[in-house]
């Protein structure tokens, strides 16, 4: 049997009971759901607090809810490092700055590959923030709990995913000679 550490893939079946566990853990261990944009937010709140003190301390929401780091945050760091992790185990990513497809498309420039990544990114916070969730706290902890407005938003997200996706990276039509 392969080391499941070194494998590019799991099945689908496999890696969504090993979510649903581990989501259920989270709210039994937390009390709260799995989630984690939260977290990011929670790390431009601590860096006001040290940047700009005066103005966090006038902030009501700081009094309310003082920002720190909890098992939020260490999620995220727990995402990365076991991204990291896993790809040196399986031996999956390759350190390429810009990708073929990207290049193909788009061009091989690094500027502009990582202004679109970090506008692409700035995009998505701010619509998870608006939404009151993003995919991990929607899709998953949402659905789980069966709730509407987490289906929807799954839907609307898988549709908008995959019109833009084929926008951006549709196939150049071929002429037939």
């Amino acid at each position: 049997m392969k080391n499941p550490l070194k494998m590019k893939s799991w099945p689908p079946y496999v890696v969504g009971a090993a979510i649903g566990i581990l989501s259920w853990f989270t709210f039994l261990s937390a009390g709260n759901a799995l989630g984690i944009t939260t977290a990011f937010e929670t790390t431009a709140a601590i860096c006001e607090q040290q940047l700009l003190p005066d103005a966090a301390e006038a902030n009501p929401l700081f009094a309310k809810k003082p920002p720190k780091i909890d098992w939020g945050w260490m999620l995220v760091v727990g995402v990365f490092a076991g991204a990291w992790i896993s790809s040196k185990l399986s031996g999956d990513r390759q350190a390429e700055t810009v990708p073929t497809l990207w290049a193909d498309r788009f061009g091989s420039s690094v500027t502009t590959r990582f202004v679109a990544a970090f506008g692409g990114g700035l995009l998505m916070m701010l619509g998870a923030r608006l939404a009151g969730g993003c995919t991990s706290g929607h899709g998953i902890s949402g659905s789980l709990q069966l709730a509407v407005s987490s289906w929807m938003f799954v839907a609307v997200a898988f549709s908008v995913g995959i019109l833009t996706a084929n926008l951006f990276f549709r196939r150049k039509s071929q002429s037939h000679v």
